[in-house]
């Protein structure tokens, strides 16, 4: 005989609107990315958007429009004064002149020269032409040829030159300017002079040793003149001759002079004076003066003084940088915490909401103090919901992604805030206080009482804030006070309006919804109770197992009592083929095939995920609908099946005989599975005394441990202990003994039918082992026909 074809369970379809990927498009990590990316564009953008630009084209006498206030302390430059101090520096860098002393002795050499040549065999022999070029570059400067044919005739056939040297030297060692009259008139206030061969500089206060060309040529003419060794006629012919060559060597240095006043001009610091935020540069309706024009200018030279794309690049990276760091911390190193792209839409959603009524709050708080003067705006800020954002976190999602969500926006509100270290504590503070206190809000009235918890607490950070900051106390301290108190109040109304949006838009099934779901008047409950009530009364008792079993081990004992309330809803569509509902002796299973009765109480957990995902039940309740059974085996029918493999009829697979599962994820949900086997295994107990009851618990929950059904879950073996111990004790109180009361005498008397007469509502009671072999044998039946041996 032939294998049969395996079965291939469908997995069930993903709710509507359930954050998933879009196939062959983004992975998951991208989708993170991407809303990580986004969120930092976003808060960005928030952080520095600005209400409006100061205006620049205010004159003197101008009418303000609107009020211009300070966003933050700045030391903003004083234009005027720094200007004044700037061109008294450049009116003190005093004017530099070069001095070259090597003036006089170059002039010296080259007559020398020139004349030593006029007076040689070369000269004789050449022609006047190329002899006048050879003297005039000889000399630097032309001669005509009569100032040449001058200096031939008067220059004697044995004149020896060198005289010439110490007599210029001496004649031109002063200082020459070539205009006294204005070196005078500039270098008025001093000048520096600076010597070209040592590079030397001196500064001059008087110019009384500086001469002009003309005094220093009338010097080297009469010095030519009175010399010994010089003869008049050569005399007369070297005065037109040092009149060319005569230069100054005292020179202004333009260009040098200019790059000094530049440098000492720039070396001049701004003149700052102090703006305090929130301090007003102008009011609506005044008349504005030249000095409050300079201060607004001033504050835009401060502002304008970055680029605004760099500084957004910037800010972009560093809070992404942020998401991603302390989203692969959470990851990592804190076990509760693993949000799927959904739970990161959702808190994308949440920053997106109160971040900027948040940035209008503060643009709102400027306006408040515009109309009242006696509160500061910062008195207002404490009033923001801060941490409204942590505690819907909390109550929607976990702890853990409460207190990522805590640090990270505490920080952004910091930055929101103008770097504010202060609002920075305080949203910390407040974000943890909060998410603390609402950690089993199971009434909407724990909000406000967590509310008036969390006002305490921030009042409280506010006064240390305050004093941390030495000031004194002031009227200014009580509103900031009672400010933050009625903040705490503001968040726990926030979030009562918000949490049903969040249930609505995102699918979330918080504890407020569950206390709902809790309503035995829910329309499902009221079919389950009508349907099958056998389920129904079966599904109560598990509730109050698993509520027991949670509380022991700490899990959240909510969500297991009204998993469990709906963890059988499936049985509604048959609920004449399992044994709780069957009205009659008949057994329906009795005409089937073992895998046709498999595949019917198989179907009850898909059918229950269809009717939970129908009723908007929520994603929890959906999952323990599909856990609560694993993939655990269906025993009964399996053996059943077994026996008639061993008759030749057909062969048995083992894998057709089990649940679909998955197995239980969470402990919720590996506790209604075992409060499910406990319970039904329960009934079927001939004498329900302590010791049964304990050792059928604890046999039943071995059982499903080794069958591996709790690998996924995180039960520990002592959680598993207390979950025994919960149960023991709630199945001892159901299964408690009682006394068969007798009838009272008269009652006997006046009915004359015996001690029970014909009463059909009163049966006599039977003691355990007076009770039929059959029905023992019928309850060994049950339990393994619901999986278990």
């Amino acid at each position: 005989m032939s294998a049969p074809e395996k079965k291939t369970l469908i997995p069930l379809a993903p709710a509507p609107g359930r954050w998933r990927r879009l196939p062959g498009l983004l992975s998951e990590t991208q989708q993170r990315n991407i809303l990580m990316l986004l969120l930092a564009l976003g808060m960005s953008g928030l952080i520095l958007f600005r209400s409006g630009e100061m205006p620049s084209d205010y004159r003197p006498g101008d009418i303000a429009t609107r009020d211009l206030k300070a966003p933050g302390d700045l030391l903003v430059p004083d234009l005027n004064l720094t200007e004044k101090k700037r061109l008294e520096a450049e009116r003190a860098a005093l004017p530099l002149y070069d001095y070259d002393p090597r003036t006089g002795q170059n002039l010296a050499l080259r007559l020398r020269s020139a004349l030593t040549l006029l007076n040689s065999e070369e000269a004789a022999a050449a022609g006047d032409e190329a002899l006048g070029l050879r003297v005039s570059e000889i000399l630097g400067t032309p001669l005509t040829e009569d100032e040449l044919a001058d200096l031939r005739r008067a220059l004697p056939k044995d004149f020896l030159a060198d005289p010439l040297l110490p007599l210029i030297q001496n004649q031109l060692r002063p200082k020459i300017v070539g205009n006294l009259q204005l070196f005078r008139s500039e270098a008025g206030q001093g000048m520096v002079v600076r010597n070209l061969v040592n590079n030397e500089e001196v500064v001059v206060q008087e110019a009384s040793e500086v001469i002009d060309l003309k005094d220093a040529l009338q010097r080297l003419l009469k010095g030519l003149r009175e010399h010994k060794e010089i003869p008049p006629p050569l005399a007369r012919a070297l005065a037109p001759v040092a009149t060319k060559l005569l230069t100054p060597n005292l020179t202004f240095n333009k260009n040098e002079s200019e790059n000094r006043k530049r440098l000492a001009r720039e070396e001049v610091k701004p003149v700052l004076y102090q703006i305090k935020k929130g301090e007003m540069l102008v009011r609506e309706g005044e008349r504005i003066s030249q000095e409050q024009i300079e201060r607004i200018a001033g504050f835009r030279a401060v502002t304008a003084d970055y680029s605004l794309f760099t500084v957004s690049v910037g800010l972009i990276l560093c809070i992404y940088v942020l998401f991603r760091v302390c989203h692969l911390y959470g990851l990592r190193n804190i076990r509760k915490y693993a949000p799927k792209n959904k739970d990161l839409l959702f808190l994308i959603v949440v920053f997106g909401c109160f971040f900027p009524i948040t940035k209008l709050a503060i643009f709102i708080s400027g306006a408040l103090e515009s109309s009242f003067p006696q509160i500061d705006s910062v008195c207002y800020y404490y009033m923001f919901p801060f941490a409204a954002g942590a505690i819907l976190v909390r109550i929607v999602l976990n702890a853990e992604i409460a207190l990522v969500f805590s640090v990270i926006s505490a920080l952004l509100f910091g930055a929101l805030f103008g770097n504010s270290l202060f609002i920075t504590f305080y949203a910390l503070v407040g974000s943890l206080t909060g998410a603390h206190y609402v950690r089993q809000c199971e009434q909407r009235s724990y909000l406000y009482l967590s509310g008036l918890r969390l006002s305490l607490v921030n009042a409280v950070m506010v006064l240390g804030l305050y004093l941390a900051t030495t000031k004194d106390f002031s009227l200014q301290m009580v509103y900031q006070v009672g400010f933050a108190a009625v903040g705490g109040i503001l968040c726990a109304v926030i979030v009562t309006g918000t949490i049903p949006l969040a249930e609505a838009l995102f699918g979330y099934t918080t504890n407020i919804k569950l206390l709902e779901l809790a309503n035995m008047n829910n329309p499902l409950l009221r079919e389950l109770m009508v349907q099958a009530p056998g389920t129904y009364h079966h599904s109560i008792i598990v509730g109050n197992l698993a509520e027991a079993a949670a509380e022991a081990i700490a899990a959240n004992p909510l969500v297991a009592r009204v998993g469990a309330y709906y963890h059988d809803v499936g049985k509604i569509r048959k609920p004449q083929y399992f044994i709780e509902n069957a009205s009659s002796q008949e057994n329906r299973h009795d005409k089937l095939a073992p895998s046709m009765s498999a595949l019917i109480l198989m179907a009850h957990v898909k059918d229950g995920a269809e009717m939970a995902r129908a009723a908007r039940l929520g994603e929890p309740i959906e999952e323990i609908i599909r856990q609560h059974h694993g993939t655990s085996l269906i025993k009964f029918f399996y053996d059943k099946a077994k026996k008639k493999e061993e008759e030749g009829e057909y062969q048995v697979d083992e894998r057709d005989y089990r649940y679909p599962g998955p197995r239980p994820q969470s402990r919720e949900a590996a506790l209604i599975m075992l409060a499910d086997a406990v319970e039904a295994a329960s009934r079927t107990l001939s004498d329900p005394t302590p010791a049964r009851i304990k050792g059928m618990v604890q046999r039943l929950i071995n059982n499903i441990f080794i069958d591996g059904q709790l690998d996924n879950c995180e039960l520990t073996l002592k959680d598993m202990h207390q979950i025994a111990k919960s149960f023991n004790m709630i199945l001892t109180g159901m299964f408690h003994q009682r006394i068969d009361y007798p009838e009272p005498a008269f009652k006997e008397k006046e009915s004359g039918k015996g001690k029970n007469g014909d009463n059909p509502n009163r049966e006599p009671a039977k003691k355990a082992k007076d009770r039929p072999a059959e029905d023992e044998k019928d309850g060994q039946q049950d339990i393994k026909r619901l999986g278990m041996s």
